[in-house]
């Protein structure tokens, strides 16, 4: 079976590439491994060139996978069903509620988590994002390295 990670990080307030880009380059680098990167922004193209992403928007609600009750299911299954979550906090200006929920789906389903933030100065440091991510990175290779260096050799 192939081994997974979920992509995790904010999506509110950014556009479409802001919260894609990313995403691809995680993929693409776990994909050379063997392992799938699970977005939660896949089968969402319909949101490029719309400008921010906004929470309840006519834009993303139009659309049966931007509905809360899809977003949420779809999410919660994605984040409790891979090997790892990749939370990428890096530059967060707003606290990202989503994200943090899914920090605590994976706790709880005792998916490692591997948390890529700033080592200082990030909206999102708290004593519960620091004791619910297994593991620590202050740039998205290291991060990648980290899960690379977990599942590489298990993922072929």
């Amino acid at each position: 079976m192939r081994r997974k990670v979920y992509l995790s990080g904010p999506i509110t307030g950014l556009t479409y590439e802001g919260c894609t880009d990313w995403r691809a380059y995680a993929q693409q680098w776990l994909a050379d491994l063997g392992i799938e990167g699970l977005s939660p922004m896949r089968g969402k193209e319909y949101l490029r060139g719309k400008g921010l992403i906004l929470d309840g928007s006519s834009a993303v609600i139009s659309n049966f996978m931007s509905q809360d009750k899809a977003i949420v299911t779809r999410d919660r299954w994605d984040t409790t069903r891979c090997d790892f979550v990749l939370m990428n906090l890096l530059g967060a200006t707003q606290v990202s509620i989503g994200t943090m929920i899914e920090l605590a789906w994976a706790d709880a389903a005792r998916v490692p988590v591997v948390l890529v933030m700033e080592s200082a100065g990030n909206i999102h440091e708290h004593a519960f994002v620091r004791e619910l991510s297994g593991y620590r990175a202050d740039t998205l290779e290291a991060g990648l390295d980290l899960i690379g260096s977990a599942l590489a050799r298990r993922a072929a």
